[in-house]
């Protein structure tokens, strides 16, 4: 008896431990399921990169919040609409990194950078409905120390990254990447700092 206790014990532990996925896309990509309704939290302001100022000088309508919402309601329907967007800039995009020193943001390029994807991911899901609100521009360092750029999408099952190192959405907390800095929620022109805490 005390041997079935332990093993119905050990299922509830281990059922628990493990995440489960939305299946999003044929190609076997799954976005996670939320094991707390997890968002990043973000802890005081910071400036925002100098690149990005630039970027937003020249493409003004890029940065404006026009479209907002209070909840971003992930739906099957939108769930695959971003799978598609990532997907499609994901492979549009030939990555080619900047010269050293004359870091560009830019949008729908035939090459460039991580801030570029994130640019393009962004532009592209605002222009089909998407609140801009909802979708904030990191920035990271990967595990080999060099620094990234992520747009994450916050939703009613927590913050989903889309990067483009890979065509698979995850919650932020199931990256390996180490966060520095985010737009802010409120205006996509004010940054807040991710480095003592979220």
């Amino acid at each position: 008896m005390k041997n079935l206790i332990l093993a119905a014990f050990a299922a509830v532990i281990f059922a628990g431990s493990v995440s489960p996925s939305f299946a999003i896309g044929p190609a076997g990509m799954a976005a996670p399921a939320p094991k707390h309704a997890l968002r990043i939290t973000s802890t005081k302001p910071t400036l925002a990169p100098f690149a990005f100022v630039r970027f937003c000088v020249a493409h003004g309508e890029e940065c404006r919040d026009d479209k907002r919402a209070d909840t971003l309601v992930l739906t099957p329907l939108l769930l695959r609409e971003l799978r598609r967007v990532n997907f499609q800039v994901n492979r549009d995009i030939k990555p080619q990194s900047d010269i050293a020193g004359q870091d560009e943001w830019n949008i729908d390029v035939k090459s460039g950078d991580c801030e570029d994807y994130v640019l393009t991911k962004r532009s592209r899901l605002v222009k089909l409905g998407w609140p801009a609100n909802k979708l904030r521009v990191a920035v990271t360092m990967t595990p080999n120390n060099n620094g990234h750029a992520v747009l994450v999408v916050s939703t009613d099952t927590g913050d989903l990254v889309l990067d483009n190192r890979s065509n698979e959405i995850r919650n932020w907390r199931d990256t390996d990447l180490r966060w520095l800095k985010i737009q802010s929620d409120v205006n996509p022109l004010f940054w807040s700092d991710l480095t003592s805490g979220g």
